[in-house]
């Protein structure tokens, strides 16, 4: 692989035949990341989903931190909208003061989770989440995290020019949900380094590039650990409900509509999956493509052993 530094996004997940998460192997990953060198690693905040069980990104951080020793461990992210900011501010200022110069404070804005039911309990009482409600929220938990003697490292977490432009305002590292929404990183990228303004965060603007990478031996085994995710991003995006995981064998056996396969197409498009020759030459035109100082790879592949060994290949280990 390149000098470009990569790191890994975590979301913890589940198969629909086994509702548990492998809370071992979770801790195993990241400590192959360490060992092979990646720059940091970071957990998801997601709520009452039928994949995704919900970790609070603050816990994963402790638990994580004190299994490792030397990778930034963080929040991809912690959702803004859902909490006051001096519990935000609180609980890293914690973890900072349990990890120093280890944490990162990734902020997003989205709820995490498509049931509206479960977002309004998320903020009982409060008003609908608008722009200048989320930016002052985030310039609040600013605030207070700068009182801190040793802050944790800030970034915002984006997928359109709204989300660059809070990143620009307030100076700081974003990273960009390519991921989630490819089509937008041009214009996204092209309005945050010409807005950018310095800051007691950041001299200059820095973009990591969240990016969906299944490696395997070969191209065919990366196909077949994608399968699940691609089956359930394709359910997701025509039907716009929650929509659980399948395990291998089920998924190896799942028969596409015409519509979901059309999905697939679209979302292949933008993946990186492969064997390692593949991967590594689709990582390096995407750094070179737009321009990132450090990609985060989301690499959903539910097993622990066959997860940490994509991040294996990925950084050049046989």
């Amino acid at each position: 692989m390149s000098v470009t530094p990569l790191s890994v996004l975590e979301i913890p997940a589940f198969v629909t035949a086994h509702p548990t998460v492998d809370v071992r192997g979770i801790i195993d990953v990241a400590q192959t990341v360490e060992r092979l060198g990646y720059q940091r690693i970071w957990y998801a905040e997601r709520h009452k989903s039928l994949a995704y069980p919900p970790f609070p990104p603050a816990v994963s951080i402790a638990r994580v931190a004190s299994a490792t020793s030397s990778i930034r461990v963080g929040s991809g992210g912690v959702l803004a909208v859902n909490h006051a900011p001096l519990a935000v501010a609180e609980q890293f200022a914690a973890l900072t003061a349990f990890f120093p110069t280890r944490i990162d404070l990734g902020i997003g804005k989205g709820p995490g989770t498509v049931d509206q039911a479960t977002a309004r309990a998320l903020r009982p009482g409060a008003e609908p989440v608008t722009d200048e409600g989320y930016h002052r929220g985030v310039a609040d938990i600013l605030r207070l995290i700068g009182e801190q003697p040793d802050p944790a490292e800030a970034w915002i977490l984006a997928s359109s020019p709204s989300g660059a432009r809070l990143a620009a305002d307030l100076g700081l590292p974003m990273a960009f949900a390519y991921h989630i929404r490819p089509q937008q990183a041009v214009e996204t990228l092209e309005y945050y380094r010409t807005a950018f303004r310095p800051s007691r965060w950041n001299d200059s603007p820095r973009v990591m590039l969240s990016i969906q990478a299944i490696c395997a031996e070969t191209d065919t085994e990366a196909d077949a650990l994608a399968r699940p995710i691609e089956i359930h991003r394709a359910r997701q995006a025509i039907n716009h409900t929650d929509q659980p995981l399948l395990d291998m064998t089920s998924a190896a056996s799942y028969e596409f509509t015409a519509q979901e396969n059309a999905a697939v197409t679209g979302l292949r498009e933008h993946a990186v999956q492969g064997s390692p020759r593949v991967v590594h030459e689709r990582l390096t035109a995407l750094t070179a493509q737009f321009g990132a100082d450090e990609l985060m790879l989301w690499t959903p592949i539910i097993d622990a052993k066959e997860r940490a060994r994509s991040f294996e290949l990925i950084m050049g280990e046989s």
